[in-house]
């Protein structure tokens, strides 16, 4: 029989080297997790055909990626990736220097890092886990979520060829542009004629519709085609009136950037039916949440290749209220940096279960695009013509800003919608009256009959 002293000091003695060992474990742990090792190397990903000849007119700059690679002291790397200018956050050589050596668990929910190297973190850590990168984030609540194909405002027969092509690899909808600078009627009219009404047509008009006196009557024309699924930003955002009108007066769901309104405002007013949610991980989840409390459909835009895209998935696969098509736009690219493909079936994409992002990254893909990074955004010279017909004629150029030719239209300085309409981009072809169109443009939009 044990004396109560023998007792207690046994005890003490198995607390102690338990406490011991979970400290000794807990060390290891941390010696595991620290960054030994970052790598940033930029690609220039080619666009795929279609998309070349549209996204060149405003967006050229969507080639260039910065590929993230973290090394843990344990061995494990972990992927993330930077679309470097159209992101909510580019990691700086600062935001390097303070991560080495730290440990990675530890710095994974940080936004500040940015977008490759926090997506390289939680990719690393799940590694060294073994768990799925899902599992770092929350408690997987779907096995499947939704993807939409993107493309930039086209042409009534790029915009078909490209809604069939999405329908070819699995998906469901389809997410595009309203510009007056194009025939909505035309372009919609053309895929109704040609796709099954399940596919779906989600239009981001950001702001271009003005107001509601000018937006109703045509959203209420167009919403006759059971094709379309979302209106995204029709109006003005913090006209809450205005979008308060359109949704008593219209039967699309009203899809608004979180944010503006405050997400208070927005859902007491009851602007808009659900949201587009985007940023870092911490952003992402807190926004999520205030959607799910007030059962608010979203979809994540996270906008990169492949690798972004994966990372999606997992956010997809936790957030209960992810129920509308995310919008990721790797589908614009001849490679997604993978070393296989996102499978879409039905308009979904499984949850992966692996270690990590579940997903590899295309080593010979790194090496066949790799490119020095730019320093500064890329601004090659772009005349653009719209064309109504009637025979006037409108020429935009770029002028340094991303939204140059929607900056017009949201001030009101270009024409309304219109039928009819058509937009190009005019190739340089070396000419005097080429360059005399250009300059003139970029001084102001100009129209000529």
């Amino acid at each position: 029989m044990w004396s109560r002293r023998e007792f207690l000091g046994t005890a003490f003695a198995g607390w102690t080297t338990m406490a011991s060992l979970r400290s000794a474990e807990r060390a290891k742990s941390n010696r595991q997790l620290a960054i030994a090792h970052i790598e940033r190397t930029t690609v220039r990903v080619p666009y795929r055909p279609i998309p070349e000849r549209n996204m060149d007119r405003e967006l050229p700059h969507w080639r260039y990626s910065e590929i993230v690679e973290v090394k843990l002291k344990s061995g494990h790397v972990g992927l993330g990736e930077t679309l470097l200018y159209y992101t909510w956050g580019v990691p700086s050589a600062a935001d390097v220097k303070r991560a080495l050596g730290e440990n990675a668990a530890r710095l994974m929910w940080d936004d500040s890092l940015g977008a490759g190297l926090q997506m390289a973190l939680f990719d690393a850590v799940a590694k060294w886990a073994e768990v799925p990168v899902h599992a770092l984030l929350g408690k997987k609540v779907h096995n499947r979520t939704p993807l939409s194909w993107w493309n930039i405002e086209t042409s009534p027969e790029d915009m078909v060829a490209e809604c069939k092509e999405a329908q070819r690899r699995g998906y469901t909808a389809y997410k595009t542009k309203g510009r007056p600078w194009f025939d909505i009627w035309a372009q919609i009219d053309a895929v109704a004629k040609a796709m099954p009404k399940s596919f779906k047509l989600d239009i981001d008009f950001n702001d271009t519709l003005l107001d509601a006196q000018r937006a109703i009557p045509i959203l209420r024309e167009l919403e006759k085609y059971p094709h379309i699924g979302i209106w995204e930003t029709p109006i003005f955002q913090r006209d809450i009136k205005g979008n308060q009108e359109i949704r008593r007066q219209t039967r699309v769901p009203i899809a608004m950037h979180y944010g503006t309104p405050d997400p208070l405002t927005a859902i007491k007013e009851d602007v808009c039916d659900g949201f587009v949610i985007t940023g870092g991980a911490s952003r992402v989840m807190a926004q999520a949440h205030v959607a799910a409390m007030a059962d608010k459909p979203f979809w994540l835009q996270l906008v990169g290749t492949g690798i972004t895209a994966a990372f999606s998935l997992h956010l997809g696969g936790v957030l209960s209220h992810a129920t509308w098509p995310a919008v990721n736009c790797h589908q614009l690219f001849t490679h997604n940096m993978l070393t296989e493909e996102i499978a879409v079936q039905n308009g979904y994409a499984k949850v992966p279960d692996r270690p990590g992002l579940g997903y590899d990254l295309d080593r010979d893909a790194l090496d066949r695009f790799r490119v020095p990074k730019p320093k500064q955004r890329p601004e090659p010279a772009r005349l653009i013509e719209t064309v109504w017909p009637d025979g006037r004629k409108m020429y935009v150029a770029n002028t340094g800003r991303v939204n140059f030719h929607l900056d017009l239209a949201r001030k009101g300085k270009i024409p309304f919608f219109e039928r009819g309409v058509t937009t190009r981009l005019v190739p340089d072809d070396g000419s005097k009256r080429w360059r005399q169109l250009y300059e003139k443009a970029r001084q102001q939009a100009f129209i000529t009959k």
